[in-house]
């Protein structure tokens, strides 16, 4: 009799969910699974590669470790170059090996009893780091070397990453200093590295390894030493040049080295002991250890929603730590997404082939995390199942998710979509008219809708064609668009005073719905020129402004010198990095407007170009500005600008004041 009990009470338990189910959904409301259970159900459509993952958690972790940096940093802060080794390495036969070593590489490498200190100090303590070391290089050494040769750059210099950082793409210094090539934060930026709230491409050993080799190829150029470059990487050139002037204007390391600041002393002998220690590590009985992957069969994917590297860990089934390697940049562990930037992941080939395969289920799970986020007051209950009723929706209509962006509010979001604020607050359960950054919004668009977009845009197109028609027949109005970097410091109002515009022109030009802007975003600023048929009979032309890459130019000056963002240089080039090579022609200007005249109005332009430059007037240089950019504003040429002020570079300044006019 109680078995017959405890079973029917057995029985009764297991069909209470299943009875609550049905009773949800005969009353119109929907089941929605918890967030582990859709997880599981997408993963289960997966299509999958059998390739088994690629990268040990061991071997991950020896490439993430910061204790080898700390015991190499300390190492060379510590480096007494004049304190004597007790190790048994005969002077003679060292020399013999410098000498060997010397003789195929572009370093000056001679014996000196500092370096021998170095190398037997080495030797003595640090065989078990090298070791190690060794083994990690053969991860980082060939992306390092494939970068270098294509900036002709020493391959030797690969070593100084290990003086640097010990192959850490993680490794901060005391100073603030980052990653593999340890690039101060002005460095980075002047080196065209994007560092930001969640980027920092410092971390990135693609990218910092070929900001490095631009940096040595730069100072090169100026001390065509690498000993000295070297030196010049760790203490900045001017210290290099000081220490130069100090010993008589000798131009060796070691000729220089007391003018040097400590660190740098024993840091050039730390590259050339590290490089020894490499080439003769065999002599040494230092054995590296075992390379579990030489070399990670990896690829990239473009990110089209922000995700986090737990999710993309709980999805593919890769360890966060795994993520973390192949994609140190991220400093938040979350892959961001921009308007106007891609992001990129980096996974083990084997597991691109399932994110690509699957990439929609994979963003319908972001989207559906963002949703219960945003969303779902039920999000952190235990329950397996949470009954929500159904929202009433028109019949015919479909839903968007719109992300709020910073300047943001209800009303501009409503009149973009053609729906009222009042809708907008029911749909997405909002008591109040503020709304959060980020917040995901869903929007209810129907035939209605789509109605009066529609109306509304052709009531633009007929008011168009009416100003079109009042422009009085004997003039000729062009528009001619500029771009504008917006520097730190800067609002909308400064903006519109410098060009001659309002406010309102430039919030319409760049679709601004508010009068918040960031530093580093590029505005649209139309300028309108009225002139009269009969003065000029011309045809407008568009064509592009082509620069030619001089010594020591790099994205960034260039970017500068013609006020054009670094993106659309690479866009309009086909640069796939920020490298550029000596005479190489690039586009800085897009479709600026040229004048064909006949012969019979060409003395007519003539006439009055020279009539307007006649006219001389100051302008006081701002923020931002650079000849280019000012001599387009004034219709004139920079080699006018620099004949009427006398000056020969490009280098302006804000306040100074130049002449424009003869």
């Amino acid at each position: 009799m109680n078995i017959k009990k405890i079973s029917i009470s057995f029985f009764l338990l297991l069909t209470v969910p299943l009875f609550s189910q049905e009773v949800a959904e005969s009353k119109g409301t929907a089941v929605l699974e918890s967030k582990i259970s859709y997880l599981d159900s997408i993963k289960s459509s997966f299509v999958k590669d059998d390739i088994a993952s690629c990268v040990d958690s061991l071997w991950t972790k020896e490439l993430t470790d910061l204790d080898l940096y700390n015991d190499i940093t300390k190492d060379i802060a510590n480096i007494n170059t004049d304190e004597k080794v007790d190790y048994e390495l005969p002077t003679e036969l060292l020399k013999s090996r410098l000498e060997a070593m010397n003789a195929k590489s572009p370093f000056n490498i001679q014996y000196n009893q500092g370096l021998e200190n170095i190398i037997k100090s080495f030797l003595k303590n640090r065989k078990k780091s090298f070791e190690r070391l060794m083994s990690i290089s053969e991860y980082y050494f060939p992306m390092f070397e494939e970068t270098f040769a294509k900036q002709n750059v020493p391959l030797e210099i690969k070593y100084l990453a290990i003086v640097e950082s010990a192959l850490n793409p993680k490794a901060v210094s005391k100073m603030g200093a980052t990653g593999l090539w340890q690039f101060m934060y002005h460095t980075g930026k002047q080196y065209n590295l994007k560092i930001d709230s969640y980027v920092d491409e410092r971390s990135d050993p693609l990218k910092a390894t070929a900001a490095a080799a631009q940096y040595m190829s730069n100072m090169f150029s100026i001390f065509g030493d690498w000993e000295l470059v070297l030196a010049s990487y760790n203490s900045g050139p001017g210290n290099v040049s000081k220490a130069i002037r100090r010993s008589g204007g000798q131009q060796n390391f070691w000729s220089i080295k007391p003018h040097l600041p400590k660190e740098t002393q024993g840091y050039v002998p730390a590259f050339l002991a590290t490089m020894y220690l490499y080439e003769y590590h065999n002599e040494h009985g230092i054995k590296p250890n075992k390379a579990i992957v030489q070399h990670f069969a990896t690829d990239t994917v473009m990110i089209k929603k922000q995700m986090s590297f737990k999710q993309i860990s709980d999805l593919l089934d890769v360890p966060v730590s795994q993520l973390q390697l192949l994609n140190p940049s991220y400093k938040l562990n979350v892959i961001p997404r921009y308007n106007d930037q891609n992001h990129y992941l980096r996974l083990p080939k084997d597991k691109i082939g399932v994110f690509v395969s699957n990439e929609d289920k994979i963003y319908a799970y972001i989207q559906h995390e963002a949703e219960l986020k945003n969303n779902n007051p039920f999000r952190n209950a235990a329950t397996a199942v949470a009954v929500v009723e159904k929202p009433s929706y028109p019949t015919g209509s479909t839903t968007q998710y719109y992300k709020v962006k910073q300047g943001d509010n209800l009303s501009s979001i409503a009149r973009q979509y053609h729906i009222s604020v009042e809708e907008l607050k029911k749909w997405n359960k909002l008591n109040s008219n503020t709304v959060a950054y980020g917040k995901v919004l869903t929007i209810i668009t129907t035939e209605t809708n789509t109605n009066t977009a529609v109306a509304s845009a052709e009531n633009k197109i007929n008011k168009i064609e009416k100003i079109k028609k009042e422009v009085k027949e004997d003039t000729l109005i062009t528009h001619k668009t500029t771009n504008y970097i917006v520097q730190k410091g800067d609002n909308l109002s400064d903006i519109a005073e410098q060009n001659n515009v309002t406010v309102a022109q430039l919030k319409e030009w760049n679709k601004l719905s508010g009068n918040v802007i960031q530093a580093g975003t590029s505005l649209q600023i139309a300028e309108k020129e009225i002139e009269t048929k009969d003065a000029v009979a011309a045809t407008p032309e568009l064509r592009n402004i082509e620069y030619t890459v001089q010594k020591g130019d790099n994205l960034g000056n260039i970017a500068k010198k013609f006020g054009t963002p670094i993106a659309d240089l690479k866009e309009w080039n086909q640069l796939t990095d920020n490298n550029i090579m000596l005479g190489k022609t690039l586009i800085v200007a897009k479709n600026e407007i040229a004048i064909n005249t006949s012969k019979a109005t060409a003395a007519s332009f003539k006439k009055n170009k020279i009539e307007k430059t006649s006219l001389q007037q100051d302008y006081l240089v701002k923020k931002g500005d650079s000849l280019f950019s000012i001599a387009k504003k004034s219709g004139v040429t920079v080699s006018d600008i620099k004949k009427w002020n006398d000056i020969n570079t490009e280098d302006i300044k804000p306040g100074m004041k130049l002449k424009i006019g003869g």
